[in-house]
C-alpha cells in the first residue's frame, strides 16, 4: 500500500512539474513573410540561382523531377552545364538526385530532407506564396546552441537543417523579448526584436538578400519550367478572344441593323 502511495505521489509530483514547465514555456510569435522579388523572367538571376542550388542545396536535397538537360531552358549550353553544374559521374540526362541515402539522412538529420522540385508550390499557404516562405526562411537562420545542429530559424522554429548559406550570410544571434500575451497572460510570447552579427559573411546584407532571391527564383522556375511560355500563350489567347469578340459584335450590329 505504501509503495502504491509513493508511486501516486511521484506521479502527482511529476505531473505538477510538467505543468509548471508547460506554463512557464514561452510561445514564439509567428513572423510575417517577406515578399520575394519576382525574377523568373531574368535569365541571369536564374543562372546564378542554379549555381547556388547545385553548390549549396543538392548536397542534401534532391530535385528528382528536373534533369540537368532541362537547364538549357535558362540559356545554358550543354558544355556550361557539364563543366559548371554537374559533379561526380552525373550525366546530362540524369535528374538532380542527392548522393545521400535515406538511412544517412535519418541518422544525421532525423528525417529525409524533402525533394525541392516543386517546393515553391508545396509551401504556398494563407501566409503567402511558397517563394515568399523560402525567401524569408533562408534569411532568418540564427545561431542556437540548444539545437543539435547549432542553428534555428524564425520561420521554422526547431528546424533540423543548419543554415546552408552561412558562409555567405555570416553567423548571427537572434534577440527576443518575452512578455505575457495580452489575450492570455498565462502564456508568454517570445517576440523577435533583431539580430546580433557574430561573424562576417562573404556578402553584405543587400548582396545576400539578392542571392537568396536568385536562388528562390530558380526554384520557382524549376517547379514549372514552361510557366513563362504558358503566360505568353495566355496573353495571345486573351488578345485573340478580345479581337474575336469585337468582330462578333460588329457582325451582330450589321446583321440586326435593319430589324426594328
Amino acid at each position: 500500500m505504501s509503495s502504491l502511495m509513493r508511486r501516486l505521489g511521484l506521479g502527482l509530483l511529476l505531473g505538477l512539474t510538467l505543468q509548471g514547465i508547460a506554463s512557464a514555456a514561452s510561445e514564439q510569435q509567428e513572423i510575417p513573410l517577406d515578399h520575394a522579388p519576382y525574377r523568373v523572367n531574368n535569365v541571369l538571376a536564374l543562372q546564378k540561382g542554379a549555381r547556388l542550388f547545385v553548390n549549396y542545396c543538392i548536397g542534401c536535397h534532391s530535385a528528382k523531377y528536373m534533369r540537368y538537360d532541362s537547364l538549357r531552358g535558362i540559356g545554358l549550353t550543354k558544355d556550361q552545364i557539364e563543366h559548371n553544374l554537374m559533379f561526380g559521374d552525373a550525366k546530362i540526362g540524369d535528374t538532380l538526385r542527392v548522393s545521400m541515402t535515406p538511412a544517412q539522412a535519418e541518422k544525421w538529420f532525423g528525417t529525409e530532407p524533402p525533394d525541392l522540385s516543386i517546393i515553391t508550390k508545396a509551401l504556398a499557404s494563407h501566409r503567402g506564396s511558397g517563394a515568399d516562405y523560402l525567401y524569408t526562411y533562408l534569411r532568418t537562420f540564427y545561431r542556437d546552441d540548444t539545437r543539435p545542429t547549432g542553428w534555428n530559424n524564425l520561420v521554422f522554429p526547431g528546424v533540423g537543417m543548419p543554415n546552408p548559406l552561412w558562409r555567405l550570410q555570416g553567423e548571427r544571434a537572434a534577440n527576443f523579448r518575452i512578455a505575457p500575451d495580452p489575450a492570455d497572460p498565462a502564456v508568454k510570447l517570445k517576440t523577435f526584436v533583431g539580430y546580433t552579427q557574430l561573424t562576417k559573411g562573404a556578402e553584405s546584407t543587400t548582396e545576400y538578400d539578392s542571392s537568396v532571391a536568385d536562388l528562390v527564383a530558380y526554384m520557382q522556375w524549376m517547379a514549372e519550367p514552361d510557366q513563362l511560355l504558358r503566360k505568353r500563350l495566355g496573353v495571345i489567347v486573351l488578345i485573340f478572344l478580345g479581337l474575336f469578340s469585337f468582330i462578333t459584335w460588329k457582325l451582330k450590329s450589321e446583321y440586326w441593323k435593319d430589324v426594328t
